[in-house]
């Protein structure tokens, strides 16, 4: 091959890798996007927390965040209601609930609202955070009786289908 071929060849390769980079760009969401299932996925549909877990800003590792599911801990909830117009549940101590504005990426919770009474200080603390997360989260999925919320700062809460 030639001086020119080479460079011709390189440039045909440049050109494609190019298109191919910018075309795949434009699926990507971009980081202020918020995708979830469409609501009729999850109307009238209960879910508690089974797993939360984080990545430590520390030293990069994963960890678990220890979440309330003891006999007598009220466990962490999310309830779609039958028309798919209103999320509620339990944030660990206390009762919340939100409504649900649904488009074609998904939905999104707005309006969080929460009764306060006084928890520990660590269940408080998982509570501001969960209910942030719910206000603000990144992207849902739902993979059959499982859901992952997952945030805009790298942690995954892992809901489980509860059964009627």
């Amino acid at each position: 091959m030639t001086k020119t071929s080479l460079t011709r060849l390189f440039s045909g390769f440049s050109l494609v890798l190019a298109l191919g980079l910018t075309s795949c760009a434009q699926v990507i969401p971009n980081c202020g996007a918020v995708t979830s299932p469409p609501v009729h996925d999850l109307v009238d549909s209960q879910w508690e927390l089974i797993r939360w877990h984080y990545t430590s800003p520390s030293d990069h590792k994963t960890r678990l965040r220890k979440i309330p599911q003891g006999n007598f801990e009220p466990r962490i909830t999310l309830a779609i209601s039958p028309d798919g117009k209103k999320v509620t549940g339990n944030a660990g101590c206390n009762l919340y609930t939100a409504e649900i504005v649904a488009d074609e990426r998904g939905v999104v919770m707005n309006q969080v609202a929460s009764t306060r009474q006084a928890c520990s200080p660590y269940i408080s603390e998982l509570e501001f955070k969960f209910l942030s997360y719910v206000r603000d989260y990144r992207t849902l999925v739902r993979d059959g009786d499982r859901l992952l919320m997952m945030t805009r700062d790298g942690e995954v809460l892992s809901f489980a289908l509860k059964t009627k």
